[in-house]
């Protein structure tokens, strides 16, 4: 009897695995629904048993081939015009049947955080409700990979599924993916296919195949030299340097009780460790890695005269969430990392003497803490306001609050392995990438990150050098950066001017469309149509504009400089501005001192000078974090490209990448 139940075991055994390894498979990038680059070889490929014939129908093709000793294999169909719907018809001992596949453009769009913004969704877009009332579109096919890493590069994705644009389906997908997309499509009137592979928060070195790190000079000998580590020993890896920071602040992490206890006025907080606000916290004690759960504690004086007032307490912008109270009662909560925090402390609270703000910061990924502005921290009571800038005695709660999960920074090439890799097979019109606010404060080391990463990529597809169209980061206070204390932010666009040395490549210039307090600008239309007017006259060969007004070279005559510069067509120049002033233009001579600028047009020059400036030698326009002021534009509406005439040295240099 055990004999025969041992056969039997072997028997279903075998079976089970024979039926699951003859299934024809096809990676997840492939759908109903989607869409086939034009005028390329066309691959196809998947995975069925070892030795199975597969035959792949398109349109009027067909094609056998058998799959490798792995499982895996690859069919490649002929190029097809523009056109469809088609179905794609696939073939072992099952059979898979695509409908309503269509041949055109494939586009990728990717980097982080601000190409990831949806239409609607975890922040909004200008005209929302009505943007996706219109996104009527079906011959615009979008796809969005899930979120995933990996420490090695991976055959497929995690999920995703192609689906046609309509209001239905548009509010979660790429705004400016989408905006791009639907600006070609008006324009060309073929299919469009968008793939939106994004991931908030993220720097260029994990976008980055680890072959190309390995083999670049971009990066130090640590790095190179790095294991490729298991998830399991990645995860260990992390939680060590976790307990490591934490033990750098507190001696352990607290029980829930005394959690619990940290809202109240009579806690003793005298010991804690003492950070200076507002700022992300990644810029103070606990370091650029660090997720979690931070309580920040201030007690504050108030007269007898305003003792048991209602009162305001305003703290600006904290991300992610809080829970704020006042002498141990809660007074307000927030979810929402660029929402202004603004309570009512209701009458009766606050006494005499000293009172207590305790502030529960939850973050589960990227930047945290109470980054806003010094003018929005205050508590008003009677119309007078108390400041709350300065120390804050803060404790942690929890570490890494996402179940001490892998960030997708926490090891070079993480998200090429999951989120790019499985894509390269497929052929592709181009890319489209905005990305680089992660990266700011190593924008010198960027200069060479940044190209390292797209000639990666189009090494890795076998393309050439496919159309590569960025965004230079818009216009945002960072760190109130500016000439005189130095930019990191102005140091990471010129980095990505840099990298327009590059073949077919080009750059959308937004430093118009930008918030000084978002960092996640609503205006996503504008950066997809200058997106679009790139692919527009350099892929599809378009006799449009597509670029502002780009410095070229400098003249000193006595105490003016002229500026020359390409892309104004006929002389013609836009300022805006209601008097005419030209705005943005900063001069300085050889101490590097510098000064702003009057600033005039003579052709397709600017003549900028400085009555505080004799000997100029030098010119900036438009060098800070956020250049509001700047004005300057061609006549069909597109910004002058900040830059300077200088090489001095600036505040990034030093910075490189280092796995923390």
């Amino acid at each position: 009897m055990k004999f025969f139940l041992f056969r039997l075991f072997i028997t279903v055994t075998l079976f089970g695995s024979s039926s699951l390894y003859a299934q024809v498979r096809l990676p997840k990038i492939f759908s109903d629904n989607m869409v086939l680059q034009r005028d390329k070889d066309i691959k196809i490929w998947g995975w069925a048993s070892k030795g199975e014939t597969v035959s792949v129908a398109f349109h009027n093709q067909v094609k056998k081939v058998k799959a490798d000793k792995t499982g895996k294999w690859v069919v490649t169909l002929s190029p097809e015009s523009a056109g469809g719907p088609y179905d794609l018809v696939v073939k072992g001992k099952n059979s898979i049947t695509l409908n309503n596949v269509m041949m055109g453009d494939v586009w990728v769009c990717s980097g982080q955080s601000n190409m990831e913004q949806p239409v609607n969704g975890w922040t909004t877009v200008v005209n929302y409700q009505q943007e996706v009332a219109n996104a009527n579109y079906p011959d615009i096919r979008l796809f969005t990979v899930e979120k995933n890493i990996s420490t090695t590069a991976t055959d497929d994705v995690k999920g995703g599924k192609w689906e046609n644009c309509s209001p239905a389906v548009i509010s979660p997908f790429s705004a400016v993916g989408y905006f791009f997309g639907r600006a070609l499509y008006k324009e060309l009137k073929v299919p469009i296919g968008l793939i939106n592979s994004t991931w908030g928060g993220t720097d260029v070195e994990t976008w980055t195949s680890r072959e190309s790190i390995d083999n670049s000079d971009v990066f130090g000998d640590e790095i190179k030299s790095l294991p490729v580590l298991s998830t399991d020993s990645l995860l260990a890896v992390r939680k060590k340097k976790m307990i490591q920071l934490m033990q750098n602040v507190q001696d352990n992490l607290p029980d829930a009780t005394t959690v619990n206890t940290w809202k109240n006025e009579s806690v003793d907080d005298r010991s804690w460790t003492k950070m200076q606000l507002p700022s992300m916290w990644e810029n103070r004690q606990l370091g650029p890695v660090f997720d979690g759960i931070v309580w920040f504690r201030k007690t504050i004086n108030i007269s007898a005269a305003d003792a048991g007032k209602s009162a305001t307490l305003s703290l600006g912008t904290i991300d992610d969430n809080d829970e704020t109270y006042v002498n141990g009662v809660k007074i307000g909560a927030t979810q929402g990392y660029n929402m202004n925090r603004k309570y009512t402390i209701p009458a009766g609270i606050l006494h005499q003497g000293n009172n207590v703000i305790a502030v529960r910061v939850e973050d589960g990924g990227g930047g945290g803490g109470l980054w806003g502005e010094e003018k929005d921290m205050y508590v008003e009571v009677s119309n007078k306001k108390q400041s709350l800038v300065g120390d804050w005695a803060f404790r942690i709660a929890e570490i890494n609050a996402g179940n001490m999960g892998i960030g997708a920074n926490d090891y070079p090439s993480l998200l090429y392995n999951a989120m790019i890799n499985p894509l390269v097979p497929m052929s592709i019109k181009g890319a489209i990438w905005y990305q680089g606010e992660n990266n700011a404060n190593r924008a010198f080391q960027y200069r060479k990150s940044f190209p390292l990463m797209i000639s990666d990529w189009r090494k890795q597809w076998k393309q050439g050098d496919f159309p590569f169209y960025f965004v230079q980061l818009a216009n945002f206070n960072a760190a109130n950066g500016n000439s005189l204390v130095g930019s990191a932010w102005a140091e990471l666009r010129e980095a990505q001017a840099m990298a327009l040395a590059l073949p077919n490549t080009g750059m959308a210039v937004i430093i118009d469309v930008g918030e000084s307090y978002d960092i996640h600008p609503k205006n996503k239309q504008d950066v997809g149509k200058r997106l679009a007017a790139l692919a527009l006259n350099k892929t599809y060969g378009e006799n449009i504009v597509c670029g502002g007004p780009k410095y070229e070279s400098m003249a000193v005559n006595g105490n003016s400089v002229s500026l020359k510069f390409s892309n104004v067509s006929n002389n013609k120049w836009m300022v805006k501005d209601k008097y005419g002033y030209i705005k943005g233009f900063e001069i300085a001579g050889a101490d590097k001192k510098f000064y702003y600028a009057q600033a005039r047009i003579e052709g397709n020059a600017i003549v900028v000078s400085s009555d505080a400036v004799k000997n100029p030698v030098a010119v900036r326009y438009a060098w800070c974090d956020d250049p509001i002021d700047a004005n300057l534009f061609n006549a069909e509406g597109f910004p002058a490209e900040p830059f300077r005439t200088d090489n001095w040295r600036g505040v990034t240099e030093n910075s490189k990448y280092r796995i923390q």
